[in-house]
């Protein structure tokens, strides 16, 4: 299992321990429904500051088609988030993947920059989910009110042909000023608007995972397989892989566990019925 965390196809292990395809595929399977189970209870579970969280999608070829994978990292842990999959790139997939972030955080509002591309369905998305009720004591329906402290901004490339031609940064929600600010207090080094930290997640996720190799012939299968494969590898990453700027895992720089987790702890790791926080 941590061979194939790390990016090792599933034939070479069939191939260097003698065991059957199967068995190998079924237990991934497991592994990454597990993990799935781990970042939903944990991570999602809101005990996260988000500060800055950078979301991006990626487009992965499977058997009879493509698919999209949404996915979202907190900037100053280094901490992925949430993962979606989906067949169409459109604001359901953006959605569910909100809906996620949301729960990290636990509706607790607090200061938080979306840095994202220009794909229209995510500041509608966004809007959606991070608000308060502002009541006036007139009947009817409380109008939503946008989080005082969100911010969103987007990165968007213009291509002609498939070389790059510009890029274009843009505050679509609330103050350049606070903006500015938040990538300073989430970032190591102080610049300009940007996806590069979700970039640089999406681009390890491809090179750990075979399927999503961009010229690849280990194709995933079905979706669900896709998801299940992306939570063993993300979860690894999470619990036990430490950050070299870091110097520990995103876990723990979020302040949601306090050691670096083998992955026989992490396979193993029971969730308890008493809240989360009080046994991590």
């Amino acid at each position: 299992m941590t061979l194939l965390a790390h990016g090792c196809p599933l034939q070479a292990i069939v191939v260097a321990f003698g065991l059957d395809e199967r068995t190998i595929a079924d237990w991934q399977g497991k592994a990454g429904g597990h993990g799935g189970e781990i970042q939903d209870k944990v991570v999602c579970n809101g005990q996260v500051e988000l500060g800055q969280v950078q979301a991006d999608e990626l487009s992965v070829k499977v058997q009879g088609g493509r698919v999209w994978i949404a996915t979202a990292m907190s900037v100053f842990a280094r901490l992925f988030l949430w993962g979606e999959v989906a067949p169409q790139r459109d604001s359901h997939l953006i959605e569910r993947l909100m809906s996620q972030v949301w729960a990290a955080a636990g509706g607790v509002v607090q200061p938080v920059l979306f840095a994202i591309d220009g794909l229209a369905a995510y500041p509608k998305a966004i809007l959606k989910f991070f608000y308060t009720k502002g009541h006036t004591g007139k009947p009817g329906r409380p109008r939503h009110v946008p989080w005082p402290d969100l911010h969103i901004v987007q990165v968007v490339k213009h291509y002609s042909g498939r070389k790059l031609r510009s890029i274009e940064r843009r505050v679509v929600h609330g103050c350049r000023e606070r903006v500015d600010e938040l990538i300073a207090l989430s970032q190591t080094w102080i610049g300009l608007i940007n996806t590069a930290y979700i970039e640089r997640l999406n681009a390890t996720f491809r090179a750990l995972l075979p399927s999503l190799a961009r010229w690849t012939r280990h194709l995933a299968r079905l979706p669900e397989r896709l998801r299940r494969e992306l939570f063993w590898c993300e979860a690894v990453y999470n619990f036990c892989t430490v950050h070299s700027s870091l110097g520990a895992t995103p876990t723990m720089a979020a302040g949601l566990t306090d050691h670096v987790w083998s992955v026989r702890e992490l396979l193993l790791f029971k969730l308890p019925k008493r809240p989360l926080h009080a046994v991590l």
